[in-house]
């Protein structure tokens, strides 16, 4: 279970069916990233590619406070049939496109077609350090990042990031999102 935090649909609560294994994002952890977000960006206006996205609490947040472009990427085929459901039921369909599949695959597959201001991770806590450097490569070093954009990635606060492009790092509990920068225009690799 997990509720819509503010927007269109505030307070409106999700129910995951019982057999999904989901670790939503807490609200207190939720309400404080979005407060970081919309001081920083206008809602209406950008564009969001979520990774991993679960049963959607970090998509449908956004599509609540009107944000109009929202690519959702979740393997799990459940997952994907029930953020498409929810969108539809909650009048989002428009403003999501859900893509199943293995979140490095998708990022490989896409390189360099569409820039996002806001690209969000939400990958399995117990993913590997390695696997989480090769996300940030991927996103960082093919052009998935607007030059305003920002890589958040939710992780464990234990894990701590040592990269070029971090720029800050703020804990809520067990919980942590590191924000990335774009590369600068002439490091860009291809």
């Amino acid at each position: 279970m997990f509720r819509i935090i503010s927007g269109k649909w505030k307070a409106k609560k999700i129910a995951a069916p019982k057999n999904f294994e989901v670790r939503p994002t807490t609200d207190f952890a939720k309400e404080a990233l979005f407060s970081i977000l919309e001081n920083r960006y206008d809602m209406q206006s950008i564009s969001v590619l979520d990774l991993f996205a679960g049963i959607g609490s970090i998509t449908l947040e956004f599509a609540s406070r009107g944000c109009q472009n929202i690519t959702s990427v979740e393997m799990n085929p459940k997952h994907t049939a029930f953020i498409n459901s929810t969108a539809s039921e909650l009048d989002m369909a428009l403003q999501i496109n859900v893509q199943r599949g293995d979140v490095f695959d998708w990022l490989k597959k896409f390189r360099n077609k569409k820039s996002f201001e806001i690209v969000f991770s939400d990958a399995p806590f117990e993913m590997e350090e390695k696997k989480y450097h090769e996300l940030i490569s991927l996103v960082l070093n093919n052009k998935y990042l607007k030059e305003n954009g920002v890589l958040i990635v939710e992780h464990q606060s234990r894990m701590k990031f040592d990269h070029p492009n971090l720029t800050d790092t703020r804990k809520y509990g067990n919980v942590s999102f590191s924000f990335f920068e774009p590369n600068k225009e002439d490091n860009q690799e291809l």
